[in-house]
């Protein structure tokens, strides 16, 4: 466990990830670091979470309480401190996030002091390449008050892979779509304002000539920020869990439409492009 002062600054570290990853060889059996930054007395800048709130659609708040998702940004800098370092085995440049799970186990006022983990649970073959899962958690008074695990793929050829997708059993068979509950415009400039208040500046998320080297002729919005304005419509009770699969990128600009049902599922879509599916319990 190592105990931080301050968060680390994320543009450093993003430039560290890129110089690194020309130079990594992923592979599922590789080792990873076991380190567990640990950021005590965290307190939260209530401008800051003003302008996040505002950027992914959240009401504005009645009450004292975090959103459910920005323990995950003020995470992030940690996770990618982990991320970006030499001993990480995956290349930061072109990984994926591709799930997330969240749990909120109590109120989280945002005028409180919270002491902030992160670590990286375990790295796994997937037949696309290797994935790591990075773990989250939040403390107040020494209790566990909210955690998430987020999944990141490094696609890459494995020698296995197509014995390993013969094995795999069949898809379920697609379910009727959602009912469509809103319908939303996103702006080209969306990649930047959500990256000016989580910090992640990826180029893959800021302008076409800084997305194109990375294979997408237009900038794609945030996974984190679909999930976010996708549970400021839906809404979600003080004790929670939601699980969430990135399934597309979203390029921007762009329409999108959210679509729920009464039993807690949830996803975006794209025209007949489903972009995220989730569901809340």
């Amino acid at each position: 466990m190592i105990l931080l002062n301050d968060p680390p600054a994320l543009t450093p570290l993003l430039a560290r990830g890129a110089l690194f990853s020309p130079f990594k060889r992923p592979r599922s059996g590789a080792a990873f670091p076991r380190t567990r930054l640990v950021l005590p007395g965290v307190r939260i800048d209530l401008a800051r979470l003003a302008r996040y709130e505002r950027v992914c659609g959240f009401p504005a708040p009645g009450d004292d309480a975090l959103p459910l998702t920005y323990p995950h940004v003020l995470g992030f800098p940690l996770a990618m401190s982990l991320m970006s370092g030499r001993d990480f085995p995956l290349p930061l440049l072109g990984l994926v996030h591709t799930t997330l799970a969240v749990s909120r186990y109590a109120a989280l006022p945002a005028t409180g002091a919270y002491d902030l983990s992160v670590h990286i649970d375990q790295l796994a073959s997937h037949r696309r390449g290797t994935q790591a899962t990075v773990v989250t958690q939040m403390e107040r008074d020494g209790n566990l008050v909210w955690e998430s695990s987020s999944t990141y793929l490094s696609r890459h050829h494995r020698p296995d892979a197509d014995a390993a997708h013969r094995a795999e059993p069949a898809p379920p068979a697609p379910r009727r779509p959602l009912p469509v509950r809103a319908e939303w415009r996103l702006g080209a400039d969306l990649g930047r304002r959500y990256g000016a208040v989580s910090g992640d500046r990826n180029p893959i998320h800021l302008h076409p000539l800084t997305a194109r080297p990375f294979g997408f002729r237009h900038p794609i919005a945030h996974g984190m920020w679909t999930i976010a304005r996708c549970l400021a419509a839906h809404g979600t009770a003080e004790a929670v869990r939601v699980r969430a699969e990135f399934r597309a990128p979203v390029p921007l600009p762009g329409v999108v439409r959210y679509a729920a049902d009464d039993e807690g599922r949830f996803e975006l879509r794209g025209g007949e492009r489903v972009h995220l599916t989730g569901y809340v319990d």
